[in-house]
């Protein structure tokens, strides 16, 4: 694999990474909202348990004091890419809104109580099942 092919691989693990992390902290605050208004799709069983089971492997991951896995092949074809011509200015930008230099053991404390509140949002508006 080429320089440029691992840069563009890189950015858009990046740009896949940040969808996933949007739509988690959507759910975070469209279900409970959602639910209080009456909205039914925040009760559709498929869209919460992709919500529940990407949040479960996050604190999984951080609980285990690992990276997460896409996190860990960005950062291998980065490396691969050194040296090419720098990443797009938005990539950075989204950069700097994923990865934040704050201690390991912060973020696990933060996602474990992330999935509490979640599995808890699972009996406070529970899904519909299909």
């Amino acid at each position: 694999m080429n320089a440029v092919m691992a840069g563009n691989l890189a950015t858009a693990i990046l740009a896949i990474h940040l969808v996933i992390i949007a739509y988690n902290v959507a759910g975070l605050i469209v279900i409970p909202w959602g639910g209080i208004r009456g909205w039914s799709f925040v009760h559709n069983f498929w869209l919460r348990l992709v919500h529940l089971v990407a949040l479960s492997i996050v604190a999984l991951q951080a609980l285990l004091g690992r990276a997460c896995f896409l996190t860990l092949w960005q950062a291998q074809l980065s490396a691969r890419a050194a040296g090419r011509a720098p990443a797009p200015l938005i990539a950075h930008w989204i950069d700097g809104l994923v990865f934040w230099p704050i201690p390991l053991w912060v973020f696990t404390l933060i996602y474990v109580a992330v999935w509490i509140y979640v599995v808890a949002l699972w009996w406070i508006f529970p899904p519909r099942h299909p």
